[in-house]
């Protein structure tokens, strides 16, 4: 797969490493030539000099063979125009965009051509709030508002502990991706019946997040 990158600071270059490691084609562009020359010379990396902001730069660096753009600048106007001339002028699949100022948050959707933001600050106080509630629902990720992968702890007195999925009446655009019980990772099916304990995992959107929300969490 290739996959662009715009911005060679240290979490750009992270990425592109990690993910020439993992086999990927890389394209890693970078608008200071400062920072450029100081980066080694990595197999499977194609480092170009430029402002990923200009379409000119980006029709250069051949952005409309690439699978994936993901946008880690340090600033977050920057990642937001990336993401919309990825999208919109270069038809890229998927866009994922770093999210620098935990404010900015709500402009990193589909309208600026973003399918995945990624704000550490929400991320750390998901990960704290699925670690310590139960039979609470956690949003962990937002999926450029079209879905949410959320979480659910379920509770002793949980209305849905005994019951399997197949009897229960999920709406059509929500769908249990896991369910993980006592550290093991169980694939939700039709026979799957909920555990009080259960951490189940599901993708929902803005229509099917209150119905989802009310199966997991009433009791």
């Amino acid at each position: 797969m290739r996959v662009a990158v715009a911005g060679a600071g240290n979490v750009g270059t992270f990425i592109a490493n990690a993910l020439v490691d993992n086999g990927h084609e890389i394209l890693l562009i970078e608008s200071s030539p400062r920072v450029a020359d100081k980066l080694p010379v990595v197999a499977g990396i194609d480092l170009r000099v430029g402002d990923a902001c200009e379409v000119s730069t980006l029709k250069e660096a051949g952005l409309e063979r690439c699978d994936v753009v993901v946008a880690a600048t340090g600033d977050d106007e920057d990642n937001l125009v990336v993401s919309l001339l990825a999208k919109q002028e270069f038809a890229v699949p998927r866009v994922i965009a770093r999210v620098n100022h935990p404010k900015n948050q709500w402009m990193f959707n589909e309208t600026w051509g973003v399918d995945i933001a990624v704000s550490t600050p929400h991320l750390i106080t998901s990960l704290v709030d699925e670690a310590v509630s139960v039979g609470r629902f956690v949003r962990l990720f937002q999926l450029g508002g079209k879905a949410d992968l959320v979480e659910v702890t379920l509770a002793d007195n949980s209305a849905i502990v005994g019951k399997a999925i197949g009897d229960l009446e999920v709406p059509r655009d929500a769908t249990f991706v896991a369910v993980i019980r006592k550290e093991h990772v169980v694939m939700p099916r039709g026979d799957t019946v909920f555990q009080a304990g259960d951490e189940v995992l599901a993708l929902v959107t803005p229509e099917s997040e209150d119905r989802v929300r009310t199966m997991l969490t009433a009791s």
